[in-house]
């Protein structure tokens, strides 16, 4: 299997990266399951997160006795050294290891930095002398952090939303980490499950030499298609570019990635959902969101309480209330337009 080097970090990994926050959905069973059968097929980087539920603990379960096989990272959100000690002793504890090789702050409002008062860098430092950390990184959804996260000089990795949606200044971002010698890491690389020209999305990202895609795996199938397209790389040829410009057109920008960082809601809406359901009715099988607990959650969104707690949240400045109050209206006008 293709590997790469992940920038200044020399760690060599595979190119194909398998995103773990998917199978906090699924039973331990069918984690372990498919987390088997991807380190078997030779995927050894394997990305997660302390936030992920159980993701974490999945991973140890299932591949706690072939931790020489695989190169972990792991995030942690902290506001001062204490939380993230914690947050890394437990993450440690889950992951059935003594060390992870990449320790992510995750998507920091502001990027931590030596002396910056709130010790939180100097405690990854202290983790890393102490060998549970071998190289510090950070994820953001915002590009400005992502750019001054790679020219600071402090981190080793950087993770950012990259995908054949992506447009502007987040087009940068592979060349700046590049410049600086910094491991990019795409996460959202099927814009959180919208895309659905996987080959596309696949060779999109491959054509950027220095790019390591997490792709968000929670069934067999789709962990089985993409070790097929690994097997053979599509080419990034005119017929995929069009393919590409079909998705841009018809998502656009202003589309929910499912990230959640809205959340939680104080009505208890199930934000990201709501806000992609008629998305995910035009793009996927309807039977995917007309399922009775889905309808329940549609239902729970008219009992928003429009007071805009989520809306500064979003890293993609969405007017999540509008998304919600359109989408929710959209289901209802939808189910009234079905055959009896």
């Amino acid at each position: 299997m293709d590997t790469i080097r992940l920038g200044r970090t020399e760690l060599q990994v595979t190119r194909l990266g398998f995103g773990a926050l998917p199978i906090q959905r699924i039973s331990l069973a069918e984690a372990e399951r498919i987390l088997r059968r991807a380190v078997d097929a030779g995927v050894n980087f394997i990305d997660t997160a302390r936030a992920y539920t159980d993701s974490e603990e999945k991973i140890g379960s299932a591949l706690g006795d072939q931790r020489h096989k695989i190169i972990l990272a792991t995030k942690g959100r902290a506001i001062d050294a204490k939380a993230l000690e914690d947050s890394l002793h437990t993450s440690l504890k889950n992951l059935r290891t003594d060390y992870v090789d990449i320790f992510q702050f995750h998507n920091p409002n502001t990027v931590p930095v030596p002396d910056d008062g709130s010790g939180v860098y100097e405690a990854a430092l202290a983790a890393k002398k102490a060998g549970k950390i071998r190289f510090l990184g950070l994820t953001a959804h915002s590009v400005d952090n992502a750019f001054q996260a790679a020219r600071s000089g402090f981190y080793d990795t950087v993770q950012f939303p990259f995908s054949l949606l992506s447009s502007g200044r987040d087009l940068e971002v592979p060349g700046v980490c590049s410049e600086n010698d910094i491991g990019f890491i795409a996460m959202k690389a099927v814009g959180g499950g919208l895309i659905r020209n996987i080959p596309a999305a696949f060779a999109f990202i491959r054509h950027y030499e220095n790019v390591v895609p997490i792709w968000g795996i929670q069934r067999m199938e789709e962990l089985e298609e993409f070790l097929a397209l690994e097997a053979a790389p599509p080419t990034w040829d005119e017929a995929l570019q069009r393919a590409a410009a079909i998705e841009r057109e018809e998502l656009g920008q202003s589309f929910c990635r499912g990230c959640g960082y809205c959340l939680p809601c104080p009505a208890d809406i199930d934000i990201p959902f709501v806000a992609r359901v008629m998305l995910m009715l035009r793009r996927a099988p309807a039977s995917s969101s007309l399922l009775p607990e889905h309808k329940a959650k549609i239902d729970q969104a008219f009992s928003c309480l429009h007071c805009g707690a989520c809306k500064p949240r979003c890293p993609y400045h969405l007017d999540t209330p509008e998304l919600v109050r359109k989408n929710a209206e959209g289901y209802r006008e939808y189910l009234k337009n079905l055959p009896a």
